[in-house]
């Protein structure tokens, strides 16, 4: 059984969206006879983009996963996103990879969210190497690519092969392990030939050096070096995959998926040199009383998973996809979420391919498998034969952007809610809340792309039509003036009427004080019974402003005089009278529109730094100062809510991606007046709309 797991490979294709991951892949699986023609993404008949949100746009939404076997191994791909807005969709998946295959634009090189990826590989210590595809294109440039990925992969990167030919001449590769070169045909079928004369002296002082690289590993292995003795291949190959599975480096090989280049390469590359569970170690993991626990990826120990991801069919129900950790998995049985205390039952084991599910028998530590209708299972959940133990599951990435949505029909409010809420099961990278100031439900997520496609699956799936719009902002009105007003509800009409009268002072408070109510009634002018009635009255009013019907915050409110009937008075009158009261005064007293203050962190690359500033100082925004962090420049601003709304592609726009932003609740500060007028007549205009 172990002899299995030894032979198990889980590799994640990761890298920024663009650099032909899926491509990739299909190429892969063609050269693995898994498929018998060579699916491309802009034909829309890819294994791994299937999805009709997929085909559509021609990009990966979804982490999709499909088995190969090649010598005697089985590899488990996982193609994950690469664009930002579905970034959420990759880093749920990487934690249940054994190691990254970093797939590099041969052009273009290492972008944001390659960046990214190489965070997450360190965070979870997860050995990798690296591609460089496309190498066929026109500026393509391999060792450009190379040396920019030692920064952004914050990784030393040691080059294995080097390509015979640049750009459209691009046609083989030499390993500098072997020392064996390969020229393609074309049809992408490999041929041994000599190391090009022209590349001789190059691919000797890449030897040296690759060997230099390896030595510095073992002890042994450097005092042959710099004895000058020779170092057998077999003694670099095993130093080699040794410092691979310590993460002391990234290898890197060149492709072009399109033309098969070096594609045949890859299966044994990740073979002989990736981890396998075995290679990949002890997981930990922590037990009813928040201790660490060592769960190793043992077949006769007790049953251990991690739910890694959730997919949700209208029809099929739910599908847990979950990583087998320790023991082995039967066709069906009874286990446990420990994280939500729940027993589950499942009747099926299944095993995902493309889009397709295939039953199995059994399933190992290691293996990446998925079950059917587990009641209270979801993404981040842990899965075991009873052992209470729990694993810590990676933090959801946090929203950037967020719309309001509505039904397209008014009929479809209940099924909207109910379509969203399963979206939510599958999707860690979206937030729902309901704003009760604004009386809209907000829905939040990577980008305005991943609403849009959220939208486009609730559609397909659930057949509802949604629609999106930008959240109104949550305004508040305030005053800046001390007034004293009477407030006196008199009302006759037969038997008893109804009389209330008090006198009320009105004055601003510092910002975030919010609302204060005094007593000051001498000599029972007015029932100590009533008084909670005029603070009623005030609090309700002050909830719809004069200026726009905003909330009303930092004032106090003091009642100090009145009068009563000891017949027609009633709390009903007093609250009457304090309403009145407080309208009366808010006219007078100066009322002020504030708008939301966010306290916003941009992380940035410094060269995009001055330009970064300039934008926030043009959304009205105040600096407040800087940090760094990892090269980065983190600028930290406060910046009025409005002006935050549509931030994130801007933002992604004027770095080329490669900028990231946090934002919170500050405090409320006042709207400047030509502002607050526009302000004032836009929401007036809605409301008469409306009505």
């Amino acid at each position: 059984m172990s002899e299995d797991i030894k032979t198990m490979r889980n590799v994640a294709l990761a890298g920024h969206g663009g650099a032909g991951k899926t491509t990739l892949a299909e190429a892969m699986l063609f050269n693995a006879g898994v498929t018998n023609r060579l699916g491309k993404v802009e034909e829309g008949n890819t294994i791994m983009d299937f999805q009709p949100e997929e085909t559509k746009k021609q990009q990966s939404i979804n982490t999709s996963f499909i088995k190969y076997t090649h010598n005697k191994h089985t590899i488990t791909l996982m193609d994950t996103p690469g664009d930002q807005n579905f970034f959420s969709a990759s880093k749920t998946c990487f934690p249940v990879a054994d190691c990254m295959a970093f797939v590099i634009d041969g052009v273009g090189g290492p972008s944001a969210m390659t960046e990214e990826a190489a965070a997450c590989a360190l965070e979870n210590n997860l050995p990798g190497f690296v591609i460089v595809n496309k190498l066929d294109r026109e500026r393509s440039d391999y060792a450009t690519c190379t040396d920019a990925c030692k920064s952004a992969l914050k990784k030393k990167i040691v080059p294995v092969c080097f390509p015979i030919g640049s750009e459209d001449d691009f046609k083989g590769y030499v390993n500098v392990i072997t020392g064996q070169a390969f020229e393609y045909d074309a049809d992408g079928k490999p041929g041994k030939t000599d190391i090009p004369a022209d590349m001789a002296d190059d691919i000797e002082m890449a030897k040296e050096e690759f060997v230099e690289n390896v030595a510095e590993l073992n002890d042994d292995l450097l005092e042959k070096y710099l004895e000058g003795e020779e170092i057998s291949e077999d003694e670099l190959k095993a130093t080699f995959r040794q410092g691979v599975l310590d993460a002391e480096f990234y290898p890197a090989i060149c492709t072009s998926a399109t033309k098969m280049i070096g594609i045949d390469l890859i299966p044994n590359f990740i073979n002989d040199y990736m981890p396998s569970p075995v290679d990949r170690g002890d997981w930990t993991a922590l037990d009813a009383d928040g201790n660490e626990v060592v769960i190793s990826p043992d077949p006769d120990a007790e049953f251990c998973g991690f739910v890694f991801n959730t997919i949700v069919d209208p029809y099929a129900g739910r599908l847990s996809l979950f990583r087998v950790i320790s023991g082995t998995l039967g066709k069906e049985g009874n286990i446990v979420n420990t994280t939500k205390d729940k027993k589950e039952r499942f009747s099926q084991l299944l095993e995902i391919a493309g889009k397709e599910q295939k039953t199995i028998t059994s399933a190992l530590p290691g293996s990446i498998v998925a079950v059917a209708k587990l009641k209270d299972t979801l993404t981040g959940d842990t899965l075991t034969g009873g052992k209470e133990i729990r694993i810590p599951a990676p933090e959801p990435m946090p929203p950037v952007i967020s719309f309001a949505i509505s039904p397209k029909e008014k009929s479809d409010e209940d099924k909207i809610h109910e379509a969203v809420r399963k979206i939510l099961e599958e999707d860690t990278g979206l937030m729902l809340e309901r704003n009760e100031e604004t009386k809209q439900t907000v829905l939040s997520g990577r980008g305005l792309v991943h609403i849009e496609v959220t939208a486009e699956k609730i559609q397909r799936k659930f057949n509802v039509g949604m629609s999106i719009e930008t959240p109104k902002v949550a305004y508040r009105e305030t005053f800046k003036k001390k007034i004293r007003v009477q407030g006196k509800h008199k009302k006759q009409s037969g038997g008893h009427g109804q009389y209330g009268d008090c006198w009320i002072v009105l004055e601003p408070l510092k910002s975030g004080s919010g609302f204060e109510f005094v007593d000051k009634i001498v000599g029972g002018v007015i029932p100590k019974n009533y008084i909670p009635a005029v603070e009623t009255g005030v609090r309700e009013a002050s909830q719809n402003g004069i200026l726009a019907g905003f909330p009303c915050v930092d004032f106090r409110v003091t009642v100090d005089y009145g009068s009563y009937h000891s017949v027609d008075s009633s709390e009903m009158a007093f609250k009457m009278a304090g309403s009145i009261a407080f309208k009366n005064a808010a006219v007078d007293a100066k009322p002020t529109l504030l708008e939301p203050i966010m306290k916003v962190s941009v992380k940035v690359p410094e060269d995009s730094t001055g330009d970064i500033m300039g934008d926030l100082n043009s959304r009205r925004g105040r600096v407040l100062g800087m940090d760094s962090e990892d090269e980065k420049q983190i600028i930290n601003a406060l910046v009025p809510m409005s002006e935050m709304l549509r931030y994130a592609p801007d933002l992604g726009s004027m770095t080329g991606g490669r900028g990231t932003f946090t934002m919170e609740f500050e405090q409320y500060d006042v709207v400047p007046g030509d502002m607050s007028k526009k302000i004032i007549e836009r929401v007036k205009a809605e409301k008469e709309e409306a009505s």
